[in-house]
């Protein structure tokens, strides 16, 4: 299909959507729920090929009044520099429009749950996992986000053999979906008296959250049990049954939660982490295509795959997808620089599909 062919057809289905969600009787709709999203995602596009359209129209108008000028210099010299500013906005508005029109995964402009665990290396993984979560905390005050903390599970000397955040914000997961992965570590570590170098492992899992909408959870599938926390954590440790555990029986996945005082809070804690990972499994198992894609661009998000390495005696990053290494290994692991390494992702997704769309519209 042609992308002008693409174009008509976003516009048929924004104002059909648009009709669907002036009915009445579709209002407060599970139905309704999905709709607006879907309109919502079509507003910007739609509102480009509108401008598109206008902008052909006016350069149409603009190349006539160029050639109706005849001998009059002023007229044509007006009516060339208006040619060239619009033929400037039109190529910036085709590259904007053919990049929204590239398959949007629906869940890149919700919040996250960002899972980090400690692979190979023992206490030195364990103490990179903890890097990891500060650097990604960090990244998250930049982009205005907000992280919090929602189950931990601490090392002997620091670490995190496994923490679970939610980052909150627009566009959240979008940005933060191809950190899923193995990232390396090779390190001196602070256990190592002989000064040398080791390589460590932990795995990082971005999910998308998910709404009750999305997954209904049906309580016959749970098994819930409650018994006294333990670790760090006050007074109330050990004293009442708080800490939480679920086991959603038909896939066998299991959630604990134990950080908050308050058994309820555990719970609802532990209801949002396995419903995130509920629609992310829903998700794989029927975007097979989707992630067949990936794979062919920048990864798969596979937490198996490994994708980057932090080398602190170079100060040297490396994402091995995209080839590119930076030298600012102290500046990405503070925080400041991770969101380079984002944004070249994201640029180089972009690319290989916009180069598949042209393949496709050319076929």
């Amino acid at each position: 299909m042609s992308i002008d062919a693409k174009l008509d057809q976003v516009l048929r289905r924004h104002e059909e959507l648009a009709a669907r969600l002036a009915d009445p009787a579709l209002a407060g709709s599970a139905d309704f729920v999905r709709l607006s999203r879907e309109f919502s995602s079509l507003d910007d596009l739609a509102g480009a090929v509108r401008r598109r359209q206008a902008l052909t129209r006016e350069l149409d108008d603009a190349r006539r009044l160029a050639r109706e000028a005849g001998q009059d210099a002023e007229m044509r010299a007006l009516a060339e520099d208006e040619i060239a500013a619009l033929a400037s906005e039109a190529a910036a508005l085709d590259r904007a429009v053919r990049l929204m029109l590239l398959p949007r995964d629906e869940a890149d402009d919700r919040s996250a749950i960002l899972e980090i665990r400690a692979g190979t290396g023992g206490d030195e993984a364990a103490l990179f996992a903890a890097d990891l979560y500060r650097m990604y905390q960090r990244f998250a005050q930049e982009m205005g986000w907000r992280m919090t903390l929602m189950q931990a599970s601490d090392s002997d000397l620091g670490g995190f053999r496994e923490v679970v955040a939610e980052i909150e914000g627009a566009g959240v997961y979008g940005r933060m979906k191809f950190e899923s992965g193995v990232h390396r570590v090779q390190r001196v570590p602070e256990t190592e008296a002989q000064g040398r170098i080791h390589t460590s492992a932990a795995t990082v899992a971005v999910l998308p959250e998910a709404e009750e909408v999305d997954v209904a959870i049906d309580t016959g599938d749970l098994k819930i049990d409650v018994f006294r926390a333990s670790g760090a954590g006050g007074q109330h440790v050990n004293t009442t049954d708080s800490a939480v555990r679920i086991t959603h029986l038909p896939t066998g996945l299991v959630v604990v939660q134990q950080d908050e005082r308050s058994q309820h809070k555990n719970r609802a804690k532990a209801l949002k982490i396995l419903r995130a990972r509920l629609f992310e499994q829903a998700r794989d198992q029927a975007s097979e295509a989707r992630a067949a894609e990936r794979r062919g661009l920048v990864g798969s998000g596979d937490r198996s795959e490994r994708i980057r390495t932090y080398n602190f005696p170079q100060n040297r990053v490396t994402d091995h997808r995209i080839g590119l290494t930076l030298y600012k290994l102290d500046k990405v692991i503070a925080g400041e620089a991770v969101g380079e390494l984002i944004e070249a992702l994201i640029t180089e997704d972009q690319a290989a599909r916009l180069a598949m769309l042209d393949d496709e519209a050319a076929a």
